[in-house]
């Protein structure tokens, strides 16, 4: 069995649902002792969250997204740490070693991870990057995109899905009334929750909607909104206002509690028209909270009608509401559903995810050195 020794690339300067599965995977190799690094952004989130691990970081300034330089520096750092698998975990990442690969003279195999729920992009830099010999597997967050990535890849045993998945340690404490307490919401008032970044794709204007038709049936319900603004709180806030919905609807920020405090929701209720996988909902099933979600990408592969979650249709406010009214109205149906909903999340754990990622990269290097 050959030896790896693996350098991760992290682009992004924010901390997202990709991000903190890059930490997961990494946390998980460690204790594996496989030898790693990441080439991630100077000061960005993922630097200093591998600093404060004390996992090996070559910090880079980015610049803009095919940056010479910064496809010089990933070929150095390979030469001199002598890197012999590269897993690239976003799209400039994964330009950036290309760059390395095609005019730096960079020679490792790529492990390139594709967690969006659109087709690639038909511009020759983007259809050549994925069809470049030096990537040895796609990794897709679920099915559906590994059948997208398909239809531009039509080598199946290049393309695999590896799920991403949760840390089941941190949900063994849920607290009491803490999140209720914080947004002076009683625990006689139904709470319906939806956690995401406050960005398009995740589409909580139809959250926004879908609670306005609740609260016609329930004036006591109460909804709140976790996340970062990712440029769409001054159109949830616009129509909010629009809906009278003040003081029925909150945004409350990004939380870092979420393990302790989601256990207080009733409902969590996702909206999103486009997403990969969304673990967010395995944080929810964790939380034992009743799922009500959209068939955007490959959340089908999480929510199962009736089975794991409710499922309402994208962009469709009355489905969805409907549905989420069942849920305060059936405690049977709860039980039933967050009884499915833990069982299947028992294959969807980081554990799971780290030892299928690394079994392909033991592949690819038995494969390079038989």
């Amino acid at each position: 069995m050959n030896k790896l020794n693996i350098l991760h690339i992290s682009t992004a300067s924010t901390w997202r649902g990709g991000e903190q599965q890059v930490a997961y995977l990494m946390e998980e190799l460690s204790q594996k002792n496989i030898q790693q690094a990441v080439f991630c952004i100077k000061n960005g989130a993922f630097h200093q969250y591998a600093d404060a691990k004390g996992f090996q970081t070559i910090p880079f300034k980015k610049g803009f997204s095919v940056n010479p330089l910064v496809a010089r520096k990933l070929a150095q750092t390979v030469q001199k740490n002598q890197i012999n698998l590269i897993h690239t975990h976003d799209s400039h990442a994964h330009s950036f070693a290309i760059l390395a690969t095609r005019f730096f003279g960079m020679h490792v195999p790529l492990v390139v991870s594709r967690r969006v729920d659109f087709p690639i992009s038909k511009n020759q830099f983007s259809l050549r990057k994925y069809s470049d010999p030096a990537v040895k597997r796609i990794l897709c967050v679920s099915n559906e995109i590994r059948s997208i990535v398909l239809q531009d890849i039509p080598n199946p045993d290049l393309v695999s899905t590896v799920y991403s998945g949760i840390d089941l340690s941190k949900w063994s404490n849920p607290s009491s009334n803490k999140l209720r307490e914080a947004y002076n919401i009683s625990s006689k008032q139904p709470l319906i929750v939806n956690v995401g970044a406050l960005a398009d794709h995740k589409d909580q204007i139809t959250f926004v909607e879908t609670i306005a038709l609740i609260h016609a049936n329930y004036p006591d319900a109460r909804a709140l909104i976790i996340g970062k603004d990712q440029g769409e709180k001054n159109a949830l806030e616009d129509r909010i206002r629009a809906l009278s919905l003040e003081g029925i609807i909150q945004l409350t920020g990004f939380r870092s509690d979420i393990p302790s405090v989601l256990s207080d929701a009733d409902v969590f209720l996702f909206t999103s028209k486009t997403e990969g996988l969304g673990t967010s909902i395995l944080d929810a099933f964790a939380a034992k909270v009743p799922v009500v979600s959209t068939p955007a990408g490959g959340i089908p592969e999480l929510v199962i009608h009736e089975q794991t979650g409710l499922v309402g249709g994208i962009k469709n406010p009355s489905q969805l509401a409907e549905q989420v009214i069942r849920l305060l109205e059936e405690p049977a149906l709860v039980q039933q559903l967050i009884a499915g909903a833990n069982q299947h999340l028992q294959q969807l754990t980081k554990e799971q995810t780290a030892e299928q990622t690394l079994k392909v990269y033991q592949q690819i290097l038995d494969q390079q050195h038989p």
